[in-house]
């Protein structure tokens, strides 16, 4: 029996057209034209003897026949797309990565030597980067933010959970100066990220303070923030888990309570089939991330126990 297959250069127009709603931004992604792209839809229409798109007071809409077509083909085509890559020998097992930069220096790096040992057959490809992804344009497998897990259309978990508090240098920390409560931070010099701007105030709220238009330095990322509050410039606004290095080593000291909300870290990707490569470093990254959650139980359990034999 003669199997029915549609021309495969329209359903490539067709598929990139479906997932943009956009005969431009396919043809930006195909590289040929939108004509080219509005030609090649056409003729696949033709072939199907159905309507795929409709223009809606020169919108471009895909009618009901074109999503289910959709949906149909796509998972087709990326195994066609998976199966030719590997067949020409192409490195189908690299994983692209989007993350922050703070995020990246101070929790994957330390720890990406252990996921490689596990699994040496997948390589990475990292980029840092605050703009949010587009899983249907951007060529990224993972998309590592934050956020509160609210994203439609995206397969979500979270890393870790906010755990605020200010950190300084044990220089201030001890010095003459020295805050002694939270309310007599805001008149010491605090240190700003551009990128994490509410994060003061919403600390500040959380200990019944009025910090609205606490003054100090406004530094680009947060990378620079906590190297500048290392240096003594300052108190930095910190995460916990980026800073467990310099807090355990005492570079930085902790003196006020955490804050904890809902925001977080979170892993993204996309909906669907998961990729072995996505799974993989999923799993890891969940197994790290509750490794470090069972290292700080014991290290305060430690602790209280010496204040325990202290006090006998």
């Amino acid at each position: 029996m003669t199997k029915v297959m549609p021309p495969l250069n329209p359903l490539r127009a067709f598929e990139a057209a479906g997932r943009h709603v956009s005969f431009t931004r396919a043809a930006e992604e195909l590289g040929v034209t939108q004509t080219a792209v509005s030609r090649q839809v056409a003729v696949l229409e033709g072939y199907l003897r159905n309507r795929l798109f409709e223009r809606h007071n020169s919108e471009l809409v895909i009618t009901d026949t074109g999503r289910a077509y959709l949906e149909a083909i796509r998972p087709a085509l990326e195994m066609i797309s998976e199966a030719t890559a590997a067949t020409r020998g192409r490195a189908t097992n690299v994983l692209k990565v989007r993350l922050y930069l703070t995020f990246a220096l101070r929790w994957l790096l330390p720890r990406l030597p252990r996921f490689r040992a596990e699994h040496p057959n997948i390589d990475i490809n990292l980029t840092t980067s605050i703009v949010p992804v587009d899983f249907d344009r951007d060529d990224i497998d993972v998309n590592i933010c934050h956020g509160d897990g609210r994203w439609s259309g995206i397969q979500s978990c979270q890393v870790f959970q906010d755990q605020v508090t200010p950190v300084g240098a044990r220089s201030l920390i001890e010095g003459p100066d020295a805050p002694q409560s939270p309310a007599e931070l805001i008149g010491q010099n605090l240190l700003h990220s551009r990128n994490r701007v509410g994060d003061w105030a919403d600390w500040f709220q959380s200990v019944n303070v009025d910090g609205r238009g606490a003054p100090g330095l406004v530094l680009e990322t947060s990378s620079l923030v906590y190297e500048a509050a290392r240096q003594g410039l300052g108190f930095a606004i910190g995460q916990v888990p980026l800073l467990k290095r310099e807090l355990d080593s005492g570079e930085l000291v902790a003196p006020f309570p955490v804050m904890r909300r809902k925001s977080g870290y979170y892993m993204l990707h996309r909906t669907g089939r998961i990729e072995p490569k996505v799974r993989a470093f999923r799993e890891w990254m969940l197994r790290e991330v509750e490794a470090q959650a069972q290292e700080e139980q014991a290290a305060t359990a430690r602790g209280a126990a010496g204040l325990q034999t202290a006090a006998a």
